[in-house]
């Protein structure tokens, strides 16, 4: 199984707890290729919160399916905060999901650099009507599957920490 437990748990609680709240989700994925939706749609019944997922892996893609600006690449970089809140964006703005999930990042083994190395990743999250909250991970050179993985757990943590963000507090 590519998932552990712990890892279908932890999505199995963010679906319920949207699903309580009546939110839906979407996804823009980078370097991990559609593997938060994978893990999001391993939990039997998530069809009623899961929206879309994107697998938006080439600049062509970010700049055709969520509109990024190619300007925006050109400047930072594909793997950037600032591309992983425009995919965010992007992916709220093409879907009726009221939470979109973004990440652009390094998996390696290759690709890295001494300003953007192997194990840097981006992941933003957006509720709509809300600013995206954003999170850099540096992982280093973890291996390629590990930098995946710990992204998809890491993108799930943010999800909760932008809904926790975006609700009025308790009376």
């Amino acid at each position: 199984m590519l998932f552990s437990s712990d890892d279908i748990s932890a999505a199995s609680a963010l679906l319920d707890r949207l699903r309580r709240h009546k939110k839906t989700l979407c996804t823009a994925e980078s370097c991990t290729g559609g593997l938060i939706a994978g893990l999001l749609t391993e939990v039997p019944g998530s069809s009623d919160v899961v929206d879309r997922g994107l697998v938006t892996y080439s600049n062509g893609a970010k700049c055709d399916l969520l509109g990024v600006p190619a300007s925006l690449i050109g400047r930072y970089g594909a793997v950037s905060a600032e591309v992983a809140v425009a995919m965010a964006g992007g992916a709220i703005r093409n879907s009726t999901a009221d939470i979109s999930i973004a990440v652009t990042g390094i998996a390696g083994p290759g690709g890295g650099s001494p300003e953007k190395p192997v194990g840097l990743v981006h992941v933003a999250v957006q509720v709509r009507g809300h600013h995206a909250v954003t999170k850099v991970l540096r992982l280093g050179d973890i291996g390629r599957s590990e930098v995946r993985l710990v992204t998809v757990r890491e993108a799930l943590n943010l999800a909760n920490q932008a809904l926790d963000a975006a609700s009025p507090p308790a009376p």
